[in-house]
């Protein structure tokens, strides 16, 4: 084969031996001339002096080395849990992965969270089980719990040495692992080389290897694999780059680690992008220098092809994650802080000149995410677990010189919604104007928070929707609850309107922001905290008082696993309640109990009354955060509380009933609303409501020479005088507006027919209305819903005497009737038949008549009955003259004089 170039890294729980089996990769492939130990702390990669003291590996490195004609880049990742954040941005920049497991411990709670990574980044994986040397470990045993837990496609590789072919059994393991394959095999075909490279880069198969790291047992194999059945990845031309990691040197110089995925890096190369805080500013900067480490050590390049894994500086403003030339931006770390701690710095150091030297570090590990409290003056440190604690202060003392302490951790709650809810935000102090609706539903566990929009661009320009779509990804939306970070939501943006003179970009923010909050207001609030997957092993007699132990902190636990003298209990439980477990655990166990926590990740709170009473946030006293929206009345601006926005809101809410479904169709309505009453409040309801609505805005007096707007559970707010303008008179033109729909579901007669045919009802309902134009000789207007019909445009038609509408897109009748009664209802008489209790107000407060569906039709059943009253008193007098003309004059004289009583 000719040489590749393969990026792989080593993953693992922590001592499951990583760092040994790197080491022996590097001696095996003849890259070192010694393989080091980790506790006789001369590992190759283990270069800190904090790994090499604490026997851990904490940050990421890299080794480069050739076997079989294949030159790889390995990385050797963190494995304890506290800094597998470091260890999840290294696998965006993988082309494989070696997952190693401890044959003593089998799989473990992180080993399956790795799993799940490597899904989610979708990289091929080789299984090597470490420690097979240890008493006790079955072969067989583990192979049967890894096909169990991690999925059948892991096939045992171990017996091929020498790349000799295998038995039967070993080839038939493979060819089920792919339908194509098993066709061909069943078929009486072989399978070759090249199939096999294909199934594992494709994720089908996992190959599986057994051995010892410490004695060289099963490394020769490993690295055999690794040669013949990887695949270098097809690469771009263009040049691009992905960011993975932020270092410093012993010169303090900065370094960017990224991976080349397209074209080649030069040095003296041009490079652009996007600052992380500030995406509107574009930095240009120059590589000075491009760097190939292998441990502590380095080599220079002029330039380096795609695949290369190298780092370079002179760049200034790179970030984990970032995408260079034409490689997109990555996805952010799934493996989040869950604990909270304050910064106590030293006497005499101030926490102003301190911020900028932590920004550092931040910049190096983001997991660390620093915060400062303007309002407390304090400094907060979010991490994983408490060891990165004694990492960071390890850190600050060797990087700065001080000394610093932290004070009690505290949990880090997250937030997220269990129905399905529209928030509205409207912004529109004097000479401002901006309405946002966002439609928020709740999204699967993990999945963060998901932006999307979902609205006509007839209704809101694309340049706007894309300002509103910038305003929710550029800050941490907190809930109403705790005023925890949201998470696991999904917001598309469903409606909006800007205004052509009026609107800047500052209006949708907070318009944007206003509107995610109401929103949250209205829905019903979940409180999330994190969980670990626990495992526990305690000698027998202890499983009683653990399994007690682990329900009082309200966890969840598997039936226990008994093997000899030992039992293993693993389940989940809340973080808040197992923190300090790990000492009692030693203490009961006489120190032969040993408890491992991995991040499972947020779930419901166990204790959210408690939780919410002891932070005791309240959502209306953030400023930062309002709840309510701007309005504007008179030529100034006043705030209305959130449950009472969608009153003033300008544009109709997009949720709407059961009867408009997401298949509606006319004939689906009936039925929900053959049973319902009819909605119809009465215009003496609604002026009162109206009355109420605009009374709460009038000024009162307070103070001689002063002016107030009063509101309803609002404070005063100071204005200009109104300056009042002259209304004109009516015209005389009449115009009676007919919801269509609206009536034929609410007229006993019309709602029987539509149940066989909506468009025999629609046409008789438009013959009855002819009718009625005809006695009443108004301007007479039926609206018809097409708002699903896609790509439909509003249609206008006459049918006799009367006008047809059917909307266009995304338009419903109620939309157009309102519409129409904006901008017509103070010049002419205009009324509207419908009985939508919401549709009512707002067109009364347009300035409309009204009329429901019922009493349209008893009027059209009175107008009815006068006019044949009047047609029959008429005929009368006609009709006896007529009689009398074809009677003879005799009989005529006999009918006269007849006594009719007798």
């Amino acid at each position: 084969m000719t040489q590749t170039h393969i990026n792989i890294a080593m993953l693992a729980h922590v001592d499951a031996g990583k760092t040994t089996l790197s080491e022996a990769l590097l001696y095996k492939s003849g890259s070192i001339r010694k393989a080091g130990r980790v506790d006789n702390k001369d590992a190759f990669l283990d270069t800190n002096e904090m790994e090499r003291n604490r026997g851990i590996t904490i940050f990421s490195k890299q080794a480069v080395f050739s076997y079989g004609g294949c030159e790889f880049t390995l990385l050797d990742t963190p494995g304890h849990v506290d800094f597998s954040a470091e260890m999840e941005r290294t696998l965006q920049v993988l082309d494989y992965a070696v997952l190693i497991i401890s044959g003593a411990d089998g799989v473990q709670g992180h080993t399956r969270t790795l799993w799940r990574l490597l899904a989610r980044y979708n990289i091929p994986a080789f299984i090597f089980v470490n420690k097979m040397d240890q008493q006790g470990t079955d072969h067989d045993k583990l192979l049967a719990q890894i096909k169990d837990t991690l999925g059948s496609a892991c096939v045992d590789f171990s017996k091929n040495t020498d790349g000799t072919y295998l038995d039967e059994d070993f080839y038939e393991n493979v060819a089920v692992c792919n339908e194509k394959v098993l066709e061909t095999y069943l078929e009486g075909g072989s399978i070759g080389e090249e199939d096999i490279r294909q199934m594992i880069q494709k994720r089908e198969l996992f190959p599986c290897f057994f051995g010892s790291a410490l004695k060289m047992e099963g490394i020769e194999e490993l690295l055999f694999a690794l040669s013949e059945y990887t695949k270098m990845p097809e690469y771009q031309e263009k040049f691009g780059a992905t960011v993975f990691k932020i270092t410093r040197d012993a010169q303090g110089s900065r370094l960017t680690h990224l991976k080349v995925t397209g074209g080649v890096l030069k040095a003296r190369n041009l490079l652009t992008g996007h600052k992380q805080n500030k995406p509107e500013d574009i930095w240009e900067e120059k590589v000075n220098q491009i760097r190939i480490y292998s441990g502590e050590k380095y080599e220079t390049k002029d330039e380096v092809e795609a695949g290369t894994i190298c780092a370079v500086t002179g760049l200034s403003y790179t970030y984990p994650g970032e995408g260079l030339g034409s490689q997109e931006e990555s996805e952010l770390p799934i493996l989040e802080p869950v604990l909270t701690y304050e910064l106590i710095l030293p006497d005499g150091v101030q926490p102003q000149a301190m911020m900028p030297k932590l920004a550092m570090l931040e910049e190096e590990e983001p997991e660390l995410h620093i915060v400062w409290n303007e309002e407390l003056q304090e400094i907060k440190i979010q991490i994983m677990g408490e060891v990165q604690i004694e990492i960071l202060k390890a850190l600050i003392l060797d990087r700065f010189g001080v000394e610093v302490e932290f004070g009690t951790g505290k949990i880090l709650y997250r937030e997220t919604i269990a129905d399905t809810v529209e928030g509205v935000g409207h912004f529109e102090p004097l000479r401002h104007y901006a309405e946002v609706h966002l439609l928020l539903e709740p999204g699967e566990t993990g999945s963060g928070l998901t932006f999307a929009a979902d609205v006509s661009e007839d209704m809101l320009a694309r340049n706007w929707q894309r300002l509103v779509l910038t305003h929710l990804e550029e800050k941490e939306h907190v809930g109403v609850l705790t005023g925890s970070p949201v998470t696991d939501m999904k917001v598309t943006l469903v409606a909006g309107r800007a205004h052509l003179k009026h609107t800047e970009g500052g209006d949708f923010r907070q318009a944007t922001y206003r509107a995610l909050r109401q929103g949250l207001k209205q829905a019903q609030s979940v409180l999330l905290e994190p969980w670990y997957d626990f495992r526990l092993e305690i000698p027998n007699e202890c499983i009683g008082r653990a399994m007690n132990d682990i329900e009082g902190m309200s966890g969840k636990f598997d039936a226990p696993d008994r093997n000899g003298e030992m039992a293993v209990l693993t389940g989940i439980v809340p973080v808040a309640s197992i923190r300090d477990y790990a000492k009692d655990v030693m203490a009961y166990t006489k120190g032969h109990g040993s408890l491992t926590c991995t991040l499972h990740g947020y779930l419901p709170c166990h204790n959210t009354e408690e939780v919410v009473e002891a932070l005791g946030y309240d959502s209306e006293r953030d400023l930062a955060n309002p709840t309510g929206s701007v309005f504007c009345a008179h030529g100034a601006g006043f705030v209305v509380p959130w449950d009472q926005v969608m009153d003033y809101m300008h544009l109709e809410s997009v949720l709407k009933p059961e009867k408009e479904a997401e298949e509606w169709q006319p004939k689906q309505v009936y039925m929900q609303q053959q049973s319902r009453e009819e909605e119809w409040i009465g215009t003496d309801e609604i002026d009162r409501i109206l009355n109420q609505t605009y009374n709460a805005n009038k000024r009162e007096k307070s103070a001689p020479g002063r002016n107030v707007w009063k509101r309803s559970g609002g404070s005063s707010t100071n204005i200009s005088p109104v300056t009042r303008t002259y209304t004109p008179p009516l015209s005389d033109k009449e115009y009676l507006l007919v919801d269509g729909y609206n009536v034929i579901f609410a007229w006993d007669e019309l709602n029987e027919l539509a149940r066989d045919n909506v468009d025999g009802a629609r046409g008789r309902l438009l013959d009855i209305l002819c009718d009625y134009q005809g006695m009443r000789g108004c301007e007479l207007i039926v609206v018809f819903d097409a708002y699903r019909v896609q790509g439909h445009k509003t249609e206008m038609y006459d049918y006799h005497n009367i006008h047809v509408v059917y909307t266009r897109e995304a338009e419903t009748a109620d939309q157009y009737i309102e519409k129409f009664a904006h901008e017509n209802g103070r010049k002419y008489r205009v009324t509207v038949a419908t009985s939508d209790g919401l549709e009512q107000i707002i067109i009364r407060g347009a300035g409309c008549g009204l009329i429901s569906a019922r009493e349209l039709e008893k009027e059209i059943t009175r107008k009815r009955g006068e006019m044949l009253e009047t047609y029959q008193a008429k005929r009368e007098p006609e009709k006896k003259v007529h009689m009398a003309e074809h009677i003879p004059d005799e009989v005529a004289e006999a009918v006269r004089k007849a006594d009719f009583h007798e």
